[in-house]
């Protein structure tokens, strides 16, 4: 039991652990404030161009019953699609999709600006070509392997 501790002790302390649990508190805060963005801002703005439909009330009841709302169907027991909910919760991805892809993008551009890489040098010839012959031959050849011609310069 002492060592089955020990190795949880262990996993749950380690560096990478704790990130990620950081990073969950923070993804919870910022699913938070999306949905407040979706269901404050952009669910209003839409049902302008919509004509007032509010996407949370949006439900197909199973018993073939119409309620006037969806608390309604729910309080009489229905069995319902929210089909309302899901589009709310669709509209909520594809914002924090490009909200997460809007960030990565300025952190890389920001950290570009930042970051100077080097251009790596040229590479050093390997090969040269023969004079005589114009094979191209190793750089350290003295004699060309084709021509046998001597070469006078080693490069």
């Amino acid at each position: 039991m002492k060592k089955f501790v020990r190795e949880f002790k262990e996993f749950a302390l380690k560096g990478n652990m704790m990130d990620l649990a950081i990073g969950m508190i923070i993804g919870a805060a910022f699913t938070s404030i999306v949905n407040s963005l979706v269901n404050d801002m952009i669910n209003p703005f839409l049902g302008l161009f919509t004509g007032q439909i509010d996407f949370s009330n949006l439900f197909l009841s199973l018993d073939g019953t119409e309620y006037a709302t969806l608390e309604a169907a729910e309080a009489a027991g229905a069995a319902v699609i929210k089909y309302g909910s899901f589009l709310s919760n669709v509209i909520n991805f594809i914002i924090m999709a490009l909200v997460v892809f809007l960030i990565v993008k300025f952190i890389n551009k920001v950290r570009s600006g930042f970051v100077h890489t080097p251009e790596p040098a040229a590479a050093e010839p390997t090969t040269k070509v023969c004079p005589y012959c114009q094979t191209e031959i190793s750089i350290k050849a003295t004699r060309c392997p084709h021509c046998t011609s001597h070469l006078d310069d080693a490069r």
